[in-house]
């Protein structure tokens, strides 16, 4: 009984002592699992196109570029480079919703987050499948033309001038003008095509005479309204003023020569 009973003790000791070494093989496997699931979700979701720069790029098209081509009622073809369905991350952009300062909201999942740098990364990860990353449709890549830095701020406006990259931004900005508006297709294309050259592309110079956007924009052409609007407003009781006393006048100078002829007979009957 007795070798018995140490017999037992010794397994329990046994198990004992290698429980916490088989939990922490364990451990470091499902870490290890982790960290190989992790690492082939982010190289499956790679995308090759900046969000941020691609949705830069489409502010300045929108602000800058669609008020020209709405007026002109210029059908913009999808061969374009600048056409919305040529924008990867277009519909998902277009699913954001913006209910607050610091309230987003996604248009798929209704999930809300604080900020939309947390909504582009549920977009990353939760809605990838949406993505159509088969063709050529990194809008980011046209930011050298479309002057993305000027907007955003990210460059000094004390670097120095790089000659081949400017080169460079002015034959990609040449090239959008060339392919999305040829003259050739008539009076509404050739004059979005030399707005497009002023617009966009005089500004790729080391000389800093011309700054981009030159042409103005929708916000210009907003606030010029928005004044023209209130001056309206100022003049509008102004000229119903004037309306009035001058019919008022007329009244008055009316009277005195109906009276006229009045005072005449009577002086007659005197």
């Amino acid at each position: 009984m007795l070798g018995n009973r140490d017999n037992l003790k010794l397994k329990i000791v046994h198990v004992s002592s290698s429980s916490p070494l088989t939990q922490t093989n364990q451990d470091y496997e499902g870490f290890n699992a982790t960290r190989v699931l992790k690492h082939e979700q982010e190289h499956v979701h790679e995308v090759h196109c900046s969000r941020e720069r691609s949705r830069t790029a489409w502010k300045i098209i929108e602000e800058y570029l669609m008020p020209f081509v709405e007026r002109e009622h210029f059908p913009i073809s999808s061969k374009c480079r600048l056409h919305p369905n040529n924008d990867l991350f277009r519909d998902q952009e277009q699913h954001k919703i913006h209910l607050d300062i610091n309230d987003w909201q996604c248009g798929y999942c209704k999930k809300s987050f604080r900020a939309e740098k947390f909504l582009d990364q549920h977009m990353d990860s939760r809605h990838y499948n949406l993505l159509d990353v088969n063709g050529s449709k990194c809008l980011a890549d046209l930011c050298g033309a479309l002057h993305c830095d000027h907007m955003m701020k990210t460059k000094s406006t004390k670097a120095k001038c790089n000659p081949a990259a400017v080169a460079r931004n002015h034959h990609l900005c040449e090239s959008l003008a060339d392919s999305c508006f040829p003259t050739h297709h008539g009076p509404s294309a050739s004059r979005l095509h030399e707005l497009f050259l002023r617009q966009f592309c005089d500004a790729h110079s080391c000389s800093g005479k011309q700054k981009p956007f030159s042409r103005g924009g929708k916000k210009q052409t907003g606030v010029l309204y928005l004044a023209i609007s209130i001056l309206t407003m100022m003049l509008l009781p102004v000229f119903y003023l004037i309306v009035y006393l001058h019919q008022r006048d007329m009244r008055m100078k009316t009277q005195e020569l109906r009276r006229i002829p009045q005072v005449k007979r009577k002086a007659k009957g005197s």
